[in-house]
């Protein structure tokens, strides 16, 4: 058996030998012959190609049924991961809509109780941005609603999700924003629940600090921080955002308004309060003043007895 076996490897070994001689020589001369520029090497190859691609078009169509199953299944996965995130998204939409139900109904029943009544004139104005100033020195947008539609200098805006800035210029037709992050915004604001109250300056930043805070160790990171009200600057109980603490322990403010995206804006009107001139009133009503008195002419007797 050792002999045959010898044998037959002694008889394979140069025939495997020649065989792979022979494949590197041909596929070297067709690399050759594909690399050739001229003409009728050209027409030769063109003429290769028209026979052999088209007789191979079999031998395409498991790899594209591959391809294409590999494919589908890739979509379905993906198919099967969105479907998955928007349940989650849908069970916590769910849960959302239950807490704001719930938030509505108790505040409902607490104006109820209160006898609480809404300030009519407190409305918006909504106006498309129409360019940011894009200034590193100065942060402002403009709108397209101005004086032809009863915007004043100083009201607020918002976008709905937060405070955003207040009006600085009045056009005709159009009127411009300045942010709470520019360096000439200064608002009072209020930190709940602790009640502190601050400035919110600008400093051309995304997180403008809180400056003048009464008590700031009272002050946490996550503080929900609205607008004051004081000095009549802006109306009292707009969201502007959350403490975040800065570098070296300085308080700044996470604004709730996306900076990012501010496509439309809604200028609040806050038309002032009216004056009230007699605090007295407010407590007891004016006595209007009665017919005067008539006078009482005095006789010899009466005055007689007088000086008696």
């Amino acid at each position: 058996m050792a002999v045959e076996r010898g044998t037959s490897d002694s008889y394979t070994r140069p025939v495997r030998r020649i065989l792979i001689g022979t494949l590197v020589l041909c596929l070297l001369a067709i690399f050759l012959f594909w690399r050739i520029d001229s003409p009728r090497a050209e027409r030769v190859r063109a003429q290769i190609v028209d026979r052999v691609v088209p007789s191979f078009d079999w031998m395409l169509v498991p790899v594209t049924r591959v391809v294409g199953m590999v494919e589908n299944f890739q979509s379905y996965s993906r198919i099967y991961e969105q479907n998955q995130e928007l349940r989650r998204e849908l069970q916590q939409m769910k849960a959302w809509k239950e807490a704001a139900l719930q938030l509505e109904q108790e505040n409902a029943k607490l104006l109820d109780l209160n006898k609480v009544r809404l300030d009519p004139a407190l409305t918006f104005v909504t106006g498309v941005v129409l360019a940011d100033s894009g200034s590193p020195f100065r942060q402002s947008v403009l709108l397209n609603v101005g004086a032809r539609d009863g915007i004043r200098d100083g009201w607020a805006t918002t976008d709905g999700l937060g405070l955003v800035g207040r009006v600085s210029g009045v056009g005709q037709n159009s009127s411009r924003v300045i942010l709470l992050t520019d360096t000439n915004s200064r608002i009072p604001v209020m930190v709940q629940p602790s009640g502190q109250r601050a400035i919110l300056a600008g400093d051309n930043t995304a997180l403008p600090p809180l400056d003048f805070v009464e008590a700031p160790e009272a002050v946490r990171p996550g503080d929900r921080v609205v607008s004051s009200g004081d000095g009549g600057v802006f109306p009292a109980g707009l969201l502007v955002g959350q403490v975040a603490q800065g570098p070296g322990g300085l308080l700044r403010v996470r604004l709730a308004a996306d900076y990012e995206r501010l496509e439309f804006l809604r200028v609040l009107r806050s038309h002032p309060g009216e004056g009230i001139g007699d605090p007295g009133a407010l407590v007891a009503p004016a006595v209007p003043p009665g017919p005067p008195e008539p006078a009482v002419e005095e006789t010899p007797a009466s005055a007689e007895a007088a000086d008696g």
